[in-house]
């Protein structure tokens, strides 16, 4: 086995999820990934846990999708709901062998899984009540969308996912400091003027413990707070489909409009319910290994420089009161080479052109946490 497998298991057994002896995992692979499953079930024993497996298909998942109903959905959320209870830690392997398998895939079907089967199992139970760690595995569906070599994206992939994370934990301290101190917001870039508060909303470390690859730092705006136009520059895949050049306008706290190269399949997904118009989450993403948007959102939501602002559901550690079944990180980096943009704080710029530029959080920047 290649031993950066059984470096990164290591790594998510005993960091990520810290596994205690007695505590049952449940290890979820869709597709790919038996090499790096292999090792964490090795590296569960040797912690003194319990491992329990589930081997996923995304062909399977398309063809299970096509016809479902809701009486169907909510019977498969029973059964996943009684083993997730059970479980005191989870990993996700995903591994897909192609990323657009669900595209087709009808809306109101998809809608159906994500109300009645995805939130029940992993936003109600999962999220909330089991130490979780997602991240995917650099098969060649992930080198290709990368726009890499095999061999280099898993170059790439390892250097991201076994960087000195215990660090980068350190560093965010001054940010989440200021983060709970700061009311007002404002964002400027291209396309982009955005004011909100998060105020009372507290800021959260995500530095290797609940995503591989991490580097974030988020919070949630107060719900009915922002105001204002916001153009991402990312593309993104969500449900199957890749948007791209979407451009929302909030009116307290509400997108009223929203536009991209897919308007219409976007629309739908921001009337799935009544919180999915709303923002859930606002993070600043500083990870000095990932540079550039490969439409998969553990990846881009970490890019160096970049934020996101995300539709659909807040965590519980940083709750503003919306829920949803959507929850939607959508990414702008503001790096001068995607085009720039500054983020105040209290009418305090604190980030330009994707660099911190107050003394006390240059520890954030890229060449301080390689």
């Amino acid at each position: 086995m290649d031993q950066r497998f059984v470096k990164l298991a290591h790594s998510l057994i005993n960091y990520s999820v810290r596994l205690q002896k007695g505590e049952k995992i449940l290890l979820e692979i869709t597709d790919d990934g038996i090499d790096l499953a292999k090792a964490l079930v090795e590296e569960t024993y040797k912690a003194g846990g319990v491992p329990f497996l589930t081997l996923k298909n995304s062909s399977l998942q398309r063809a299970l999708l096509m016809n479902c109903s809701k009486e169907q959905m909510e019977e498969n959320a029973a059964y996943e709901s009684k083993r997730m209870r059970d479980m005191v830690a989870y990993i996700s392997v995903r591994a897909s062998y192609n990323s657009t398998e669900l595209s087709d895939v009808p809306a109101e079907k998809m809608h159906l899984f994500q109300k009645y089967w995805s939130e029940p199992v992993h936003s109600k139970i999962r999220v909330p009540h089991t130490k979780w760690c997602i991240l995917r595995y650099p098969n060649g569906a992930m080198s290709q969308g990368a726009g890499m070599s095999t061999e280099a994206f898993e170059d790439f992939f390892f250097n991201v996912c076994t960087l000195d994370y215990s660090k980068m934990e350190k560093a965010m301290t001054p940010l989440v400091d200021l983060m709970n101190r700061t009311d007002k917001v404002q964002i400027k870039g291209p396309g982009t003027d955005l004011h909100f508060s998060i105020k009372g909303i507290p800021a959260i470390k995500c530095a290797g413990t609940m995503n591989i690859p991490d580097g974030e730092v988020f919070t949630a705006p107060v719900k009915n707070s922002i105001n204002g136009t916001l153009s991402y520059n990312c593309p993104t895949l969500y449900q199957g489909i890749v948007f791209d050049n979407i451009k929302l306008t909030f009116k307290d706290g509400k997108i009223v409009e929203a536009v991209s190269n897919k308007s219409a399949e976007m629309n739908k997904i921001f009337d799935t319910d009544d919180g999915s118009r709303y923002v859930g989450e606002f993070a600043l993403g500083v990870n000095p290994y990932v540079m550039s948007p490969m439409k998969d959102i553990l990846f881009d939501e970490k890019i160096s420089g970049s934020f996101h602002f995300t539709p659909g559901c807040c965590y519980d550690e940083a709750p503003n009161g919306n829920k949803s079944a959507v929850h939607w990180d959508l990414v702008n980096i503001q790096r001068a080479d995607w085009g720039g943009g500054e983020i105040y704080f209290d009418d305090v710029l604190i980030r330009k052109d994707g660099l911190f530029v107050l003394p006390e959080l240059a520890c954030l920047n890229p060449e301080n946490l390689k």
